[in-house]
């Protein structure tokens, strides 16, 4: 069985690798399964997107699209093209793609035309929020995908509402806390974090990147001017995203407990996570594994495509409004945050389940 994997921004490098390692796995006991991973190169940014094949032991890609840089339109245009020459060039049994970012969607679209199966990791999450690029991906591909692998039951509802069969939707949990479980035990400092002299337990992570929080300068500081008036003075770590520093530059926000960073690698980010008193997040991904790492989470967004954070884990929905951030970290502050627990199959082992089923399929 031949597979090709399709990787393109930050989250994708998490959700690929256990794949990878199952089925180097399955290869080493004899099963027929061969990949070959198409980066498609939508992060392009050494610290977005390199990175991580060091530090998560990923073999380079066998192609890197070069498809990075543009708008959305541009982007999806640049992979479409681009990924039907590789697929001609190198057909496949199956394509598979993780996640919801613009490479997850194209690619889908590409492998079906050309009548490739697709089997899509992580479908049927929804927030139900069509402002958000990834809410489109997400109803895009799983509207043209075979084989779905989901994470939690309210996954599998919302594909049987879609009219999915019980026969194309295998629930097998979350490879994002297969890459966390199997690196818990490298989560490392480096020498700019040492520099801050943080205490464990005792400093609030942040990051921020959606448009709804920085995309507008007077929201962006507000938001900003809120989290350092709340966090009672601890250092609040900012590893910032590129594109939340193109609009961060010039608004002059600066405070004493307030340490801009670089984007920091897997090993080096999750690091301050699993230390933090708290982390503050307008991302999916962080709210996984802040709730499987029992480490508050401070969402700022108005809808989530994980409830089962909210519901099981430690993860608060605060919303976009910067007045909702004082209560939510009163709460914080007097210890009355939820204690939370791990949602089903969220237990390492989802790339296995996921080579099982392929092999079978």
């Amino acid at each position: 069985m031949k597979v090709t994997l399709i990787a393109g921004a930050r989250p994708n490098f998490m959700k690929i690798a256990p794949i990878i390692h199952a089925i180097q796995h399955a290869q080493s006991e004899g099963k027929d399964i061969q990949y070959r991973l198409v980066h498609t190169g939508q992060h392009y940014d050494k610290k977005m997107s390199e990175t991580f094949f060091e530090e998560l032991n990923i073999p380079q890609p066998d192609i890197n699209l070069g498809c990075g840089g543009g708008t959305q339109a541009e982007q999806t245009a640049a992979i479409l093209v681009a990924f039907e020459k590789e697929l001609v060039a190198n057909p496949t049994d199956l394509v598979m793609v993780v996640g919801d970012v613009t490479s997850t969607m194209a690619c889908s679209i590409v492998a079906k035309k050309l009548n490739t199966k697709v089997a899509h990791v992580e479908a049927g999450i929804r927030s139900y929020d069509l402002t958000m690029p990834e809410e489109i991906n997400r109803m895009v591909t799983d509207s043209i995908t075979d084989y779905f692998f989901t994470t939690s039951e309210i996954a599998n509802k919302n594909l049987r509402g879609l009219g999915a069969t019980d026969n194309r939707i295998f629930f097998v949990g979350n490879v994002m806390i297969d890459t966390l479980l199997a690196n818990i035990g490298r989560f490392r400092s480096n020498d700019e974090i040492d520099a801050l002299g943080l205490k464990a337990g005792d400093y609030l992570v942040l990051t921020m990147h959606r448009p709804a929080n920085v995309d507008e300068a007077g929201k962006l500081k507000a938001t900003m001017d809120e989290i350092i008036r709340c966090s009672q003075g601890l250092p609040v770590v900012f590893p910032i995203h590129p594109r939340t520093a193109k609009m961060f530059k010039d608004l002059g926000i600066e405070a004493p407990n307030l340490y801009i960073t670089d984007p920091l690698g897997y090993l080096e980010f999750n690091y301050l996570v699993k230390n933090a008193k708290a982390v503050i997040t307008d991302s999916g991904g962080i709210t996984e594994e802040t709730t499987v790492m029992h480490v508050p989470c401070l969402t700022l967004r108005d809808n989530t495509e994980r409830p089962e954070t909210c519901t099981i884990g430690t993860n608060m929905l605060v919303g976009t409004d910067p007045k909702n951030i004082a209560p939510a970290m009163q709460r914080l502050f007097g210890g009355e945050w939820q204690k939370g627990g791990v949602p089903e199959l969220w237990d390492g082992h989802a790339a296995e389940r996921i080579v099982d089923i392929l092999l079978k399929l």
